[in-house]
C-alpha cells in the first residue's frame, strides 16, 4: 500500500513537473521561435481552456467539491484577483518573446521579495529581520544575473519583473479579500470562476492590441497545421499546470512543495538551455545560484519565525 502511495505522489511531482516546464518552454517556442507574436491572445487560449476543463473536472466528474459564490461582493473580488492574475500571465508570456527562459526563471525566483513588500504595505505585516535578511541574496541575485545575461532586453525584464511583482500581489490580495471561511476557495473553484472572467478582461484586450489575430491564425494554420495543434495542447498543459500543483500540494507537505518548487525551476533553467541553445554566462548562472539560495535560507526563516 505504501509502495503505491509512493509511485502515485512520484507520478504526480513528474506530472507537474512535466506540465510546469512543458508550458513554459511552449510558450518560449511559440512566442519566440516559431513567430507567433501574440501573447494576449495565447493567455486567451490558455483561460478559455482553463475555463472548459474546469467545469467538466469539478461539475461533470467531481474530482472536488463545487464551491458556490455566495455573494456579489465576493464575485467583484474575485473579479479584481482575475484582472491582477491577467496582468501577471499577459506579462510574463511578453517577457519570453525578449528574453531565454533561464532568465525569466532568475528573475520569478525574487516573487518571495515582492510578496513580502506587498504584505507590508497592504498588511503592515511585519516579518523577523532574519526573514528580510534572506531576501537580500534574493535580489542580489537578479542584478548580478541581469548584469552578465547575453541576451538581456529591457522591455523584456520590466515585463518580466511586472509578471513577477503581479503574481505576488495576487497571493497578498487572496490572502486579503477571501479571508473569511465562507468566502475561501481552493485552488480549482478558484479557477473555476476566475477562468471565465478572465477571458472577459482578455477579449476586447486582444481585439484591440492584436488586431485580425484570429484571422491571422487561420492563414498561418493554412500553411502550417501545427500550430492549431500546438495551441491546443499548449491551452490542455496550462490547465494541467493548475491541476497538478493542486494535487500535489493536496499530496505533499508544505516542506516537500516548498523544496519542490525550488528544484523545479533549478530544472526548467537546464532543459531550456539544452532545448534553445541560448547563451549564458558564468556571472548569470551564479546570480541564479545566489537567488536560489536567498529563496531557500527565506523559506527557511519563515518556517523558524512561525
Amino acid at each position: 500500500m505504501k509502495t503505491t502511495g509512493k509511485w502515485f505522489t512520484i507520478g504526480l511531482v513528474s506530472s507537474w513537473y512535466t506540465s510546469n516546464i512543458g508550458v513554459l518552454l511552449l510558450n518560449k517556442y511559440l512566442l519566440s521561435n516559431y513567430g507567433f507574436k501574440y501573447p494576449i491572445f495565447l493567455t486567451m487560449c490558455h483561460m478559455t481552456a482553463c475555463s472548459l476543463l474546469s467545469y467538466i473536472a469539478i461539475v461533470w466528474m467531481k474530482l472536488v467539491p463545487l464551491q458556490t459564490v455566495r455573494s456579489r461582493a465576493q464575485f467583484l473580488k474575485i473579479s479584481a484577483l482575475s484582472l491582477v492574475f491577467c496582468t501577471s500571465v499577459v506579462s510574463g508570456n511578453v517577457s519570453l518573446r525578449y528574453l531565454p527562459v533561464s532568465f525569466t526563471q532568475a528573475i520569478g525566483s525574487t516573487t518571495p521579495f515582492f510578496t513580502a513588500v506587498f504584505a507590508y504595505l497592504m498588511t503592515v505585516k511585519r516579518e523577523a529581520w532574519l526573514t528580510y535578511a534572506a531576501l537580500i541574496p534574493v535580489v542580489t541575485g537578479v542584478v548580478i544575473a541581469s548584469g552578465g545575461e547575453p541576451s538581456f532586453h529591457l522591455f523584456g525584464f520590466i515585463m518580466c519583473v511586472g509578471a513577477t511583482a503581479a503574481r505576488a500581489l495576487k497571493s497578498v490580495l487572496q490572502g486579503i479579500l477571501l479571508s473569511s471561511e465562507g468566502e475561501k476557495l481552493n485552488s480549482m473553484n478558484l479557477l473555476l470562476y476566475m477562468a471565465p472572467v478572465a477571458v472577459v478582461f482578455l477579449l476586447p484586450a486582444t481585439l484591440i492590441m492584436e488586431e485580425n489575430v484570429v484571422g491571422i491564425t487561420v492563414a498561418l494554420a493554412r500553411d502550417d497545421i501545427k500550430i492549431i495543434w500546438y495551441l491546443l495542447f499548449n491551452s490542455a498543459l496550462a490547465y494541467c499546470v493548475n491541476l497538478t500543483n493542486f494535487l500535489v500540494t493536496k499530496h505533499t507537505s508544505a516542506l516537500t512543495l516548498q523544496v519542490l518548487g525550488n528544484a523545479k525551476g533549478a530544472v526548467a533553467v537546464v532543459v531550456s538551455i539544452l532545448i534553445f541553445r541560448n547563451p549564458v554566462s558564468i556571472t548569470g548562472m551564479l546570480g541564479y545560484l545566489l537567488t536560489v539560495i536567498g529563496v531557500v535560507l527565506y523559506s527557511e526563516a519563515k518556517k523558524r519565525s512561525k
